[in-house]
C-alpha cells in the first residue's frame, strides 16, 4: 500500500512528512532551475526524476538581499500542506503568493506556513516561490542577441507556471483543481490583480483574494527598459556586451545592483517601483487597472481590501513609499494642481509624519484596491474590506493597523511575535478578529462568497467590511477621501 506521504506527480514521486498532525511537502519543483542558459528566460518544464524525491525541507529562497543560502537561483518550488486524514471528496485549495516588493520574501517564513488555515478550514494549502528583483522583474529584452534571448515578466510567468502545476497535480494531494483560490498580500496581491488581467492565467483559479494590492504598479516598456539601463549602469556592466555580462554576473552582483536601483527610485521617482510587471508584452498586453476599469478581468469572485494605516510602517522598516513631504511633492509634480490640492486637503494634519505616511500608503494600496473593486463588481461578485484592528502597542507608537498586520489574522499566527505585539493589550481582540477574518477567507475559498454577514460590493453603495475586534459593514468608508483622489493619474 502506498504511503499517504508519497505522492505521484506528473514529474515523479515525492515523499513528504507529518508535521504537527498535518501532511507537508516542501520544495517540490514546478519548473526547471532558471540557471545557465535559462537565466532571464521563461520557466521551462521540470525534468522528471526516477525513484522517490524527498520533499521534507524547504528549498533555498529566491535570491534577495537578506538571503542566507549563497544566493541559489534554483528556487522555483511549491510547498503543500494538507490534513492528515484523507477526504472522500476533493478539498478547496488556497494558493498563497508572498509579498516583499517583488524584491524579497520567502514562503518558508513561519507566518506563511498555512497550518492554521488547513486545520480550521479543512483545505489544501500551497505556497509558491518565484523569481525576485532583477532576476524576475527587470526587462532586459532589448539586450537580446542571437545567442541569448531575455524574456519579460519572469516572476509573473513563474506564477503562471506554478498555478499550472497546481491544476495538473493538486488532486493527488486531495485538492480540487476547480476550487483554487489564489491569494496574496502587498506585491503578492499585485500578483493576484495582475494575474486577473493576464490572458494566460485564465482558468487557472476560481477565485481571488488581494490583500493591500499596489495594483497600479505595472509599467510600460519605455519606463521598464529605462530602469534596466539604469540597473546596468549601477552594476558597471560593459556597454559593449551587456548580454554576456547578464549571463555571467554573479547573483550577488545582480542583487546588490537591484538594491541600489530600488533605493534610488524611492527618491527619484516616488510612487513607482522598478521591480514590477511590464505592460505591453505577450503575457501582459494591457495595464491591469485598464482591464479592471473596463470590466474585462477574469470574471472570478474577488475579495479585495487594505488596512487603515498602510503607510505608517514604511518610514521605519522599508522606506520605499512617498511617505514624506519631499517625495510627496515630487509625486504630485506629475499631476494637476487641482488634484493635488484636493488630495492634500483630505489629510488635514499634513505635513505631519502620520498624515504623510497615510497619504503615501493610501495612494499605493487603498486607492488602487478601490479601483479594482469598482471595476470588477460590474462582472463578478466582489467583496471589499478594510482592516482596522491594531493591538494597543501599535496604537501607542502611532502605527495602528499598518501594512501587513492583517496577516496575523489571516494566518492565525500565535507565537513570540504576537505575544510581543499584544504584551500591553489586544490579545482578546486579535483572537476575535482572527476568528472573523479566517471564517470569511475560508468560506470564500469553499463557496466563492464570504460568510453571510458580508454583502457584495456595488456602486454607489460601496459596501465594505470593517475588520476590528467587533467587525461591521459600512457604506463607502472615507468617501470624501476617496473622491479627493479622483483624477489622480498613476505613472505608467
Amino acid at each position: 500500500m502506498t504511503s499517504p506521504l508519497e505522492i505521484t506527480l506528473d514529474s515523479g514521486v515525492v515523499r513528504g512528512r507529518l508535521d504537527r498532525g498535518l501532511r507537508t511537502w516542501r520544495a517540490i519543483p514546478y519548473a526547471a532551475a532558471p540557471t545557465g542558459r535559462w537565466r532571464f528566460r521563461a520557466p521551462q518544464p521540470v525534468e522528471a526524476w526516477n525513484g522517490v524525491r524527498p520533499a521534507e525541507a524547504f528549498g533555498s529562497p529566491s535570491p534577495q538581499r537578506k538571503s542566507k543560502s549563497n544566493f541559489d537561483e534554483n528556487s522555483l518550488f511549491v510547498n503543500v500542506v494538507a490534513p492528515q486524514v484523507p477526504s472522500d471528496s476533493l478539498r478547496p485549495v488556497m494558493v498563497f503568493i508572498h509579498g516583499g516588493a517583488y524584491n524579497g520574501g520567502n514562503p518558508s517564513t513561519p507566518m506563511y506556513r498555512g497550518t492554521s488555515l488547513v486545520e480550521r478550514g479543512d483545505i489544501v494549502y500551497v505556497s509558491i516561490q518565484y523569481r525576485l528583483g532583477a532576476l524576475g522583474y527587470l526587462d532586459f529584452s532589448e539586450y537580446s542577441t542571437a545567442e541569448q534571448s531575455f524574456d519579460t515578466n519572469l516572476g509573473l510567468r513563474d506564477q503562471i507556471a506554478a498555478l499550472t502545476w497546481v491544476q495538473r497535480n493538486i488532486a493527488s494531494f486531495g485538492g480540487d483543481p476547480n476550487a483554487v483560490t489564489v491569494f496574496g498580500e502587498s506585491s503578492g496581491a499585485n500578483a493576484v490583480t495582475t494575474l486577473m488581467a493576464t490572458p494566460a492565467a485564465r482558468g487557472l483559479f476560481a477565485r481571488a483574494i488581494a490583500q493591500s494590492p499596489p495594483a497600479a504598479s505595472a509599467y510600460g516598456k519605455d519606463r521598464a527598459q529605462r530602469w534596466a539601463r539604469e540597473f546596468l549602469e549601477i552594476a558597471d556592466a560593459p556597454e559593449t556586451d551587456p548580454a554576456s555580462w547578464l549571463r555571467s554576473a554573479s547573483v550577488k552582483e545582480l542583487v546588490d545592483a537591484g538594491e541600489e536601483l530600488a533605493r534610488r527610485g524611492a527618491d527619484e521617482e516616488p510612487g513607482t517601483r522598478a521591480f514590477a510587471p511590464v505592460v505591453g508584452d505577450d503575457i501582459l498586453p494591457e495595464h491591469p487597472l485598464d482591464v479592471f476599469a473596463a470590466g474585462r478581468a477574469h470574471p472570478v469572485p474577488l475579495l479585495v481590501g487594505s488596512n487603515l494605516h498602510e503607510g505608517r510602517i514604511f518610514p521605519r522598516v522599508l522606506d520605499i513609499l512617498p511617505t514624506n513631504p519631499v517625495r510627496i511633492e515630487k509625486m504630485f509634480s506629475h499631476t494637476t494642481p487641482e488634484v493635488k490640492a484636493r488630495a492634500l486637503a483630505a489629510y488635514p494634519t499634513y505635513p505631519h509624519r502620520f498624515a504623510a505616511a497615510d497619504l503615501g500608503g493610501d495612494i499605493t494600496f487603498w486607492e488602487p484596491a478601490i479601483l479594482c473593486a469598482q471595476g470588477h463588481c460590474q462582472v463578478a461578485p466582489t467583496y471589499s474590506y478594510r482592516y482596522d484592528f491594531a493591538p494597543r502597542l501599535l496604537r501607542l507608537i502611532g502605527m495602528g493597523a499598518t501594512h501587513a498586520t492583517e496577516l496575523l489574522a489571516v494566518f492565525g499566527r500565535s507565537d513570540a511575535l504576537t505575544a510581543a505585539l499584544t504584551a500591553v493589550g489586544g490579545r482578546r481582540g486579535l483572537a476575535a478578529v482572527t476568528s472573523t477574518v479566517q471564517r470569511h477567507w475560508i468560506h470564500f475559498a469553499r463557496h466563492g462568497v464570504p460568510d453571510q454577514d458580508w454583502p457584495a460590493y456595488s456602486v454607489p453603495e460601496r459596501q465594505t467590511m470593517i475588520f476590528d475586534e467587533t467587525s461591521r459593514v459600512e457604506n463607502d468608508p472615507m468617501g470624501e477621501r476617496r473622491r479627493a483622489w479622483i483624477g489622480y493619474e498613476h505613472r505608467r
